[in-house]
């Protein structure tokens, strides 16, 4: 396989991750029982119980050994799989899909920076100019909803302000560790770690038989999943392109609360959310015509 063909199956790996991503908020939306910390304690379970499965099918007597292969990167990798995890579905429940997706718009900035500073990486100014285009659309949709956010909804959306913190950190240990140490025991890690530090936050348990339906999906299709995907997919990615990519799911994911949840997106939110289309389109079409 050629290295444009290696990029573009990354590429792929990674819109698909984001996409599923976005569908958080929506499913989140349709909880009837289940709030707050319960949620996350659910969600990791879940996402956890899958990526094990997977492990277990995959490399049969070795996925143990492989947790502990995954050494200190699989460890800080994990811990910011479980920040990510925590912050995000908490804020879910303080605050609209919209603020939290929007707050988590600065991840390339802060991804394209600490890979400047940590792994020396010289980005392009294509990529320059893709962030500095998205950062202007997220503040475009920023602008809609600002207005509304009461005290509720700012603390909601200070939490939010862990993700792309820990998605920033993750994707430079993702990249420092390089192909040669798998680190899809990672996201189990996170996950184990996300779980035992909910459990006794989510006591009493009371999701119903419904919300533990919509939990299961969201733990393995919404979270386990797509998180592997992107372990995959940032072998063969930059920093700064994982984390571009990625905002997919801040694009999506207002468009899904709108249609399925009744959370109606203002006019900025659309008009920004164009915007950072376009600059993700930009970027990654001039990648595809340059050797990778």
């Amino acid at each position: 396989m050629t290295s444009k063909a290696i990029h573009r199956k990354a590429l792929f790996l990674m819109i698909s991750a984001a996409s599923l991503w976005s569908i958080a908020g929506v499913l989140t939306r349709q909880l009837h029982a289940a709030h707050g910390f319960e949620v996350t304690f659910w969600r990791s379970l879940f996402a956890g119980a899958f990526v094990a499965a997977a492990m277990f099918w995959q490399h049969k007597s070795q996925a143990v050994s492989k947790l502990f292969l995954a050494g200190w990167f699989g460890l800080i990798s994990g811990f910011m799989w479980a920040a990510m995890f925590c912050c995000f579905m908490i804020a879910l429940t303080m605050t609209t899909v919209a603020n939290t997706l929007i707050v988590m718009s600065v991840t390339p900035l802060l991804t394209a920076l600490l890979a400047w500073i940590v792994l020396r990486h010289q980005i392009v100014p294509r990529t320059w100019l893709a962030i500095a285009v998205a950062l202007a659309g997220m503040l475009w949709m920023f602008a809609g909803g600002m207005s509304s956010v009461d005290a509720r909804g700012l603390a909601g959306m200070l939490i939010a302000t862990g993700i792309p913190v820990a998605m920033s950190v993750n994707v430079v240990v993702l990249k420092k560790a390089g192909k040669s140490v798998d680190l899809i025991p990672a996201v189990l890690i996170g996950a184990v770690i996300s779980c035992v530090l909910m459990l006794p936050l989510a006591m009493p348990l009371r999701a119903s038989q419904h919300d533990v339906a919509i939990l299961a999906i969201l733990g393995v299709l919404q979270l386990g999943f797509p998180c592997m995907l992107m372990v995959s997919a940032a072998r063969n990615l930059s920093a700064p392109e994982i984390s571009l990519l990625g905002l997919l799911e801040v694009l999506l994911g207002p468009i899904w609360a709108w249609l399925g949840a009744g959370e109606v997106p203002a006019r900025e939110t659309l008009a920004g959310g164009g915007v950072v289309l376009a600059a993700l389109i930009f970027n990654e079409l001039l990648a595809l015509r340059e050797d990778v």
